[in-house]
């Protein structure tokens, strides 16, 4: 479904990604690891649009997105949730909900009826409807974050460091979040420095480091992979990008 193949990009004269090749099929949970400066949310930045490719190329469902503005690439259907706390504390959590579905906004009935359906589906958005998004807890903005995509029914969701800052409960309900899209049907493509909730809510693993794919799999044979050690705990770098075999 979504493919990048040779991607190349960065910011000023420097070059974080160099050639990254990443495929996330339909119905599938992809994770990415790997060790601070790897590139891993360049690659989420790329993939939105917000981050033009230097080389290479990024499609979507056989559609070339990597020359598009973000809000055709929206419109294709991938939406993100940034690392960053990204909600408007001031306003109302239907409010920062609802800015979701600005681009179907004229459609009123649709905008209705999806705020409604993400109302059913992430409960907190039903019971605080009307409270400032900044009274929330970290894992309840997180919820949030998450509802405001879900205005335009996605069929890729990024979603960039989801666990930052979150306690136990918040965590196990944001994971239960992504499990349950992931089960109706939804492609989820994650960034996560815990290693062990990535891979674990993942069908399948990608490992950067230096900007370069170094290690594909499921997630179980990428989490089991004897380099995962080398990757994060230093060593040279493998020479080149493996698949995981299976064990």
């Amino acid at each position: 479904m979504l493919t990048l193949s040779g991607v190349t990009a960065g910011y000023g004269g420097g070059n974080v990604l160099q050639g990254v090749d990443l495929h996330c099929a339909e119905r599938t949970v992809t994770c990415i690891v790997g060790p601070n400066g790897a590139g891993k949310s360049t690659v989420l930045k790329v993939i939105s649009g917000l981050l033009r490719c230097r080389a290479g190329s990024v499609e979507m469902a056989g559609t070339r997105t990597d020359a598009l503005a973000p809000e055709a690439i929206l419109r294709l259907g991938i939406t993100q949730v940034p690392q960053s706390q990204a909600l408007f504390p001031g306003m109302s959590v239907r409010e920062n909900v609802l800015l979701g579905g600005y681009l179907i906004r004229r459609d009123r009935k649709l905008l209705a009826r999806r705020y409604d359906e993400v109302r059913a589906r992430i409960p907190v958005v039903a019971e605080r409807a009307h409270e400032h998004a900044g009274n929330l807890s970290g894992g309840q903005r997180r919820m949030v974050e998450v509802a405001r995509c879900l205005m335009l029914d996605p069929k890729v969701l990024l979603l960039d460091e989801p666990s930052l800052g979150l306690d136990p409960k918040s965590l196990a309900a944001v994971a239960d979040l992504i499990q349950s899209l992931n089960a109706a049907g939804t492609t989820v493509l994650l960034v996560e420095q815990n290693v062990r909730l990535g891979l674990g809510l993942a069908t399948h693993g990608v490992v950067m480091e230096g900007g370069k794919v170094r290690l594909t799999g499921t997630a179980a044979q990428v989490r089991d992979h004897p380099e995962m050690a080398t990757l994060y705990l230093g060593g040279p770098p493998p020479a080149a990008t493996r698949t995981a075999p299976a064990t």
